[in-house]
């Protein structure tokens, strides 16, 4: 394949590959430079892309794969706690500082529960619920049955609702 092929398959990509980087690692560095590693990794083997029956699930592994490989070398070489100021994301709109404090404390919710969930859960999860991608579509990315994509969503979902109950009780 060409480089036009680069930009009309992978490069429309990007975004999900980046989200879903970011979802395994949690911090924005990383992920951008995950992203670039697998744009790249992407690039080299571009002669093999013919070969491959799904690219984008092709996509999706090789992102989930070297994040996991980051997350690993990032484990060893981190010491100390983790912000988590710098752990969320911040969305920005024009409604009341109010609404926006609660919004953020929402998310920094949600942002623990899914950090509660097992690896696969929280991958599953997180390429359904936040990407939208079908089981079918989930499988093949994470290279797992479908049966077990459903499984782990089930169980992904109850947990965090048992969890965000709790917050809603709490808070």
């Amino acid at each position: 394949m060409n480089i036009d092929s680069f930009h009309t398959v992978i490069l429309p990509l990007k975004d999900k590959l980046f989200r879903l980087a970011y979802g395994i690692v949690r911090e924005q560095a990383e992920a951008e430079d995950i992203l670039q590693d697998v744009l790249l990794k992407l690039w080299s083997k571009r002669d093999e892309w013919s070969y491959i029956e799904n690219l984008e699930a092709y996509c999706f592994r090789v992102t989930k794969n070297t994040a996991l490989d980051r997350l690993a070398s990032m484990t060893v070489r981190k010491t100390g706690v983790i912000d988590p100021e710098k752990e969320n994301l911040v969305f920005v709109d024009n409604h009341s500082p109010h609404n926006e404090m609660v919004r953020k404390e929402q998310r920094s919710a949600i942002d623990q529960c899914i950090e509660t969930l097992s690896e696969n859960q929280r991958l599953v999860f997180t390429l359904r619920e936040i990407e939208g991608m079908s089981y079918r579509e989930i499988a093949e990315a994470l290279a797992i049955s479908e049966d077990l994509v459903k499984i782990s969503l089930h169980r992904a979902r109850q947990k965090m609702k048992e969890m965000l109950s709790a917050y809603h009780k709490d808070g």
